[in-house]
């Protein structure tokens, strides 16, 4: 399951069934200047990896949010603008996590530094793969490796779902908040990351500018270009990051006509 040239590879995807790490031939290129509007997670994450790189003390990362914000993409453009420093990106499937354990023992001794990447990050009510998880983040007799952190993306901020009656059971207790055991083990999963970035939908505004930024290069007139951009928008029914970069995707090669 070693066997990989780290040297040579930046990044591979752990096959379960194969039980072994596949090195990814072609890289999403996107870059630092590609990511419009979240700056302030882009400048906490870069400054967590490269700690992480100088070999100082770093937090693994939750980035949570709103579909479509970019939350994946910063993981990929942090592994871009990192990776002739030595970093290297191990991507895993949620429900393949049960095999971490394996996958952090191929990579304990390596010379180089690895995110260990999970997108999609979540757990259904009866799922205890998260158990396993939580120990090898924090809690387990053996140490992780100190070349390896862990970096997720999800759509919920504690990971589990959250039911109303799980915070209706919530009490007092000389003027402190005493959770149920039910939300206690939500927090207890997402709380083994000590970095949460948070991610949210952008306006309008928003959107156009992130759609300015992908048609930099466009010189024609721009009010028919956010026409389009809008109605792409409304078919959608999103306005994000990712409708701005899949409204490019259809339009680019017609922009002279619009």
């Amino acid at each position: 399951m070693g066997g990989l040239d780290w040297g040579r590879e930046r990044a591979a995807i752990w096959r379960a069934r194969r039980g072994e790490l596949r090195p990814v031939g072609a890289l999403d290129p996107v870059g630092l200047s590609d990511l419009v509007g979240i700056d302030q997670q882009k400048a906490r994450l870069l400054e967590n990896t490269r700690r992480f790189l100088a070999g100082l003390p770093a937090n693994n990362a939750l980035l949570w949010g709103s579909r479509g914000s970019g939350k994946s993409s910063l993981v990929k453009e942090g592994l871009n603008a990192c990776a002739p420093e030595g970093l290297r990106l191990v991507e895993i499937y949620w429900h393949d996590l049960r095999d971490l354990p394996d996958v952090l023992d191929a990579l304990r001794g390596q010379t180089q530094r690895f995110i260990i990447y999970c997108d999609d990050f979540s757990f259904t009510v009866n799922d205890d793969t998260y158990i396993g998880l939580k120990n090898l983040l924090e809690g387990s007799i053996e140490v992780p490796p100190q070349n390896v952190l862990f970096y997720a993306t999800s759509n919920r901020r504690h990971l589990l779902p959250e039911f109303m009656q799980d915070n209706q059971s919530a009490r007092s207790v000389d003027g402190q908040i005493h959770y149920t055991d039910a939300v206690e083990e939500q927090i207890s999963l997402s709380d083994r990351f000590g970095l949460w970035l948070s991610f949210y939908s952008v306006d309008m505004e928003g959107y156009l500018a992130i759609v300015d930024h992908l048609f930099r290069d466009f010189g024609g007139d721009r009010e028919p270009l956010h026409r389009a951009a809008k109605l792409f928008a409304i078919t959608r029914g999103s306005h994000t990051g990712r409708t701005a970069k899949q409204f490019y995707n259809a339009f680019v090669d017609r922009e002279e006509e619009s």
